[in-house]
């Protein structure tokens, strides 16, 4: 996964801006008069993860839609939807977009033992060996998993998924080779890649990445069109006051814009957006569609 827990700081502090009320800007309301919960729906040890971000997303979509409960999500609030047999909320009907946050790429990367020195090489490879070659992942439907699926599907190739209980246990088998290959994000990756303990051979995003400029996207590499790009934003409880939202809008997007928070993200190889509601409305529709179809066909579920 990407480094959560040092993401989690930067936009809890860009959170703080952006709901702080000593901050408030003149509108015609006088919102916010005290601080606003963040709730973070992501395990370990952050508010009320667990449930898959089901836990922390029904607490937000049942608050009252006040402004004073905002929520941060990405990837799962698309996919949910369709890994489980159901949800609690409605994360259309339920939610409110504010902002997407930031979007990140993963990185499909292998051990320095693989024969692999390229996409297309670990394709010829794949092909050679049906059923032989494996995936790792940190879990069922996370974007890890979702990036593989996909890269099985469009490459055309036979590999099974090897799930784990978090990256840490998946990068434990994948750096000796006891798994071939792994799409995860980019933060958690690109340690392991300078340190000369994997191999990069794409991002799955479709431009290049700052981080990583040397390597090739998965799409240029050999599988034209493949991306995955995975993302966090802000939701409010549907029914949340217009002026609010945009008043929670325009704070982030000034938050976003301070030179330390951002300045961190890059070097997290986090692209900051800050987009309008309506642009998160869009992206996670597209998100949404484009998954839903991934999951039924691949016939993913999670208990």
């Amino acid at each position: 996964m990407l480094d959560r827990r040092r993401f989690m700081r930067l936009t809890t502090a860009a959170a703080a801006a952006v709901t702080s009320p000593r901050i408030a800007l003149a509108q015609t309301t006088n919102y916010p008069t005290r601080f606003v919960r963040l709730i973070v729906p992501f395990p370990p040890g952050e508010n009320k993860g667990g449930g898959a971000t089901s836990i922390g997303t029904d607490a937000v979509a049942k608050a009252e839609p006040d402004g004073y409960t905002v929520l941060l999500q990405s990837m799962p609030l698309t996919v949910n939807k369709f890994l489980f047999a159901a949800l609690p909320f409605d994360p259309v009907a339920d939610l409110a977009p504010v902002s997407l946050i930031c979007d990140y790429p993963n990185v499909m990367a292998v051990p320095m033992s693989s024969p692999a020195n390229t996409v297309q090489e670990f394709i010829d490879h794949a092909k050679a060996n049906p059923g032989k070659v494996t995936y790792a992942s940190s879990g069922f439907g996370t974007s890890v998993h979702l990036s593989g699926e996909l890269f099985r599907r469009m490459a055309e190739v036979d590999i099974r998924h090897i799930p784990y209980r978090g990256a840490g246990p998946a990068f434990n088998d994948l750096i000796p080779g006891r798994v071939d290959v792994m799409f995860n994000n980019m933060g958690a990756v690109l340690p392991h890649v300078r340190g000369g303990k994997l191999r990069a051979l794409g991002v799955t995003s479709l431009k290049r990445s700052a981080s990583l400029p040397d390597v090739p996207t998965v799409s240029e590499a050999g599988v034209p069109g493949f991306d995955v790009t995975a993302w966090y934003g802000f939701f409010v409880p549907s029914r949340t006051p217009p002026d609010i939202i945009a008043k929670l809008h325009a704070d982030t997007v000034k938050a976003l814009a301070d030179p330390v928070i951002h300045k961190r993200l890059d070097q997290l190889g986090v692209g900051v957006i800050g987009s309008s509601p309506e642009e998160l409305r869009r992206h996670l529709a597209s998100e949404m569609s484009k998954w839903s179809v991934i999951i039924k066909a691949a016939g993913i579920k999670v208990e």
